[in-house]
């Protein structure tokens, strides 16, 4: 039995689960959308509780039960929520996409107030695109009384054969966060795609195998899950399959099983297909772990490519273990308000009335931001898509701005989110 415990919101196939456990964390609670990804969980965990459903189903899960487990406060609310509406191969709806569960993520952490909260997305999710929206989040939790950072972590630094940013938030409490430190990467050489898929290529006897692995000597490009609004499962766009081609990988399909004696590829092709297996392998899963992934084909090749690398989680996890258990060196805070990601909205949050963009290029400079006026009516025009702005037309004819509420769904009962979220749901995973 650990002394740490979590509670894992979109908690997918158990790719942060297992991270997770292995840095020492028991999960009372595990919520999760999709059903094959459920069916995972309940195979690979049969003793932890796993709810099916909407996880902001008020009907599914009442997420103040969890303030506390075994008589303590709850340590960690974790989860990779959607990615889709911060993904740059998307259209970076962001909070209003009906898949977009950040917002709610951070509120959730108001309501359970765990000691820490872990919260992993896309590399998107840093653009300038979305500078306001994170800085809504860290001003929402500094709010709560959590101090909390970003960071984009690259899971090839910490031992995953893969090119795989992912944006990682961390907020703790304030005893406890004088004892984060972000994990620093694994020192030596990064392990090939070669050297960590040489055995299962072989294991039907393929003589070729040593010659595909030693020329497969680099990291693979991003595992993409992709979607259910998508086909079948393929290895990414056509820059990630020319990538994957350089490595001796066939990237328009997945493989039932590794070649077997004698197989040669296709005229045209750089090599074999990967199996799921093998994805599973490039994505952090290790042959100790015995992992079972159920469903078809499609589907168990989805749950490992949307999943978070278990190495990572696992580097991350240990990181927040030790700040929840006071290990280590304390440190000084750095408060969340000195972390600035977009100065017109923090400018315009603090204002009554509307200001014009001359007004707003005075007031930054007045603060050492210098910005010219292309520059503040860009970041208008990107905070304008995730809050409402008010347009006033000022004495001088040019035209005021005045913030005004988030468009993200934080668990308004009558948000839009609801009806297009029904309407949609066959198609989000």
């Amino acid at each position: 039995m650990t002394d740490l415990q979590a509670v894992e919101i979109c908690a997918g196939a158990g790719g942060q689960a297992l991270g997770l456990e292995r840095a020492g964390f028991g999960h009372a609670l595990a919520v999760e959308l999709d059903e094959n990804a459920v069916a995972t969980l309940r195979r690979n965990r049969p003793e932890w509780r796993v709810a099916m459903g909407d996880v902001a189903d008020p009907d599914l899960w009442e997420p103040e039960e969890y303030r506390t487990v075994n008589g303590r406060q709850l340590d960690l609310l974790a989860g990779g929520v959607p990615c889709p509406p911060f993904t740059i191969a998307g259209k970076q709806l962001g909070a209003t996409d009906e898949r977009d569960l950040f917002a709610w993520a951070v509120r959730l952490a108001e309501r359970m107030r765990p000691k820490a909260l872990l919260l992993e997305n896309v590399r998107g999710l840093s653009a300038n695109r979305f500078a306001a929206y994170r800085q809504n989040v860290l001003d929402t939790l500094q709010n709560a009384g959590y101090a909390a950072q970003w960071k984009l972590l690259h899971a090839a630094d910490y031992g995953v054969p893969q090119l795989r940013p992912r944006f990682v938030l961390v907020a703790l409490q304030p005893e406890y966060a004088e004892y984060f430190a972000w994990p620093e990467p694994l020192e030596g050489d990064r392990p090939t795609v070669g050297e960590t898929l040489y055995d299962l290529m072989a294991a039907r006897g393929w003589e070729g195998a040593r010659e595909w692995a030693d020329k497969a000597n680099d990291i693979a490009p991003t595992i993409v899950g992709g979607s259910k609004k998508h086909g079948g499962a393929d290895l990414g766009p056509t820059r990630a399959k020319a990538a994957w081609a350089k490595l001796g990988v066939d990237a328009m399909g997945i493989a039932d099983e590794a070649p077997g004696p004698g197989w040669k590829p296709a005229a045209g092709k750089p090599g074999p297909k990967l199996t799921v297996e093998m994805v599973s392998r490039i994505q952090g899963w290790k042959p100790e772990d015995k992992w079972v992934f159920e469903g078809r084909k499609t589907t168990t090749y989805r749950q490992v490519g949307n999943a978070f690398p278990p190495p990572v989680a696992e580097a991350v996890g240990k990181s927040i273990a030790r700040a929840l258990r006071k290990e280590g060196e304390r440190r000084e805070l750095v408060e969340a308000t000195e972390t600035v990601h977009d100065p017109v909205y923090k400018l315009l949050r603090g204002m009554e009335r509307p200001l014009g963009v001359d007004q707003i290029i005075s007031k930054l400079e007045k603060v050492g931001q210098r910005m010219s006026e292309p520059e503040v009516e860009r970041h208008i025009a990107h905070l304008e898509r995730d809050f409402v702005i008010t347009r006033v037309t000022r004495s001088s004819g040019a035209l005021g701005y005045k913030l005004g509420e988030f468009k993200a769904f934080v668990g308004q009962e009558g948000h839009q989110r609801h009806e297009l979220f029904a309407m949609n749901q066959a198609k989000i995973s």
